[in-house]
């Protein structure tokens, strides 16, 4: 008798053999053996030692063989977790990551400063993610807004599937070309990734993430930069501009601020690894 648990400590060290580091290996089997089996973390954890139930074997080492292939997990089970909440995610759109949970902090401790209903536009929303959570959270009005048309019929979807589908107006435009309201609030995980080093990129990200999601150009600040001269055209007076960053580019970035006074840093917040992830600024 082969028990479930034994399954997944046979795919853990085929993971292991297949590049992945042993706890993302562990954490990956586990979760694709409870994608088969339709069951949450409490129930495997008391379940694992029964017998592996007919037909589980098959259907686990097909999702292995992907996982194997470096196809992320998000995309084999076709959701993701974020602010505890099930995303739906495919190839269109980026995997929402918790560096990203820090953006939305940001602009959740902002949105309550308001004596009015602030208009909140989160750039480049990809899933959606940040979006709903804003939505869910406060009682701003949410206009979305991506380059692509194929992200934005998965955050709608997201949206419906997190009951704010009637609080966010989706836009599909460059940064914020169609949004014809004032905006109070500017938020924006936006492509960061410099051109050259998307090659040096793990092949969970560069192979099965959409690249436009991830080039920022030759120095990975071309769009955020581009978004910076919007905002100081296009947000509210005291209005605040959220932006998630990659390691190192608040430095660059405020070297850039020099030559827009308009905007002034608020401040910067740093993800679990210390690096300075999520800068706040105000027109």
């Amino acid at each position: 008798m082969t028990t479930v648990r034994g399954h997944v400590e046979a795919a853990r060290a085929h993971l292991v053999s297949a590049g992945l580091e042993r706890q993302e290996a562990e954490i990956d089997a586990e979760v694709l053996a409870r994608n088969v089996l339709g069951w949450d973390r409490t129930t495997y954890l008391s379940d694992c030692r029964t017998e592996a139930p007919d037909g589980f074997p098959d259907r686990y080492h097909r999702l292995l063989k992907r996982r194997a292939q470096r196809e992320p997990v998000s995309l084999i089970v076709g959701r993701r977790e974020f602010w505890g909440l099930d995303f739906a995610v495919t190839q269109d759109v980026l995997t929402p990551r918790p560096e990203t949970e820090i953006l939305v902090e940001a602009t959740l401790a902002r949105v309550d400063e308001y004596d009015h209903t602030p208009h909140v536009v989160d750039v480049g929303t990809g899933s959606g993610c940040v979006a709903i959570v804003i939505a869910q959270n406060t009682a701003a009005q949410v206009t979305a807004t991506d380059v692509s048309q194929a992200a934005i019929t998965v955050a709608r979807r997201n949206a419906e599937r997190h009951g704010v589908s009637d609080r966010i107006r989706y836009v599909c435009t460059p940064l914020l070309d169609r949004v014809q309201d004032v905006p109070d609030m500017i938020v924006a995980n936006l492509p960061y990734i410099p051109r050259s080093e998307i090659s040096k990129l793990p092949p969970e990200v560069r192979v099965f993430e959409p690249h436009t999601a991830l080039d920022g150009g030759p120095d990975g600040l071309e769009i955020v930069a581009q978004l910076v001269d919007v905002a100081v055209q296009r947000l509210a007076a005291g209005g605040y501009l959220i932006l998630e960053l990659g390691l190192g580019q608040t430095v660059s970035l405020s070297r850039y601020l020099e030559t827009r006074p308009e905007l002034k840093i608020v401040n910067t917040q740093d993800d679990l690894q210390g690096i300075p992830r999520v800068m706040t600024m105000r027109r």
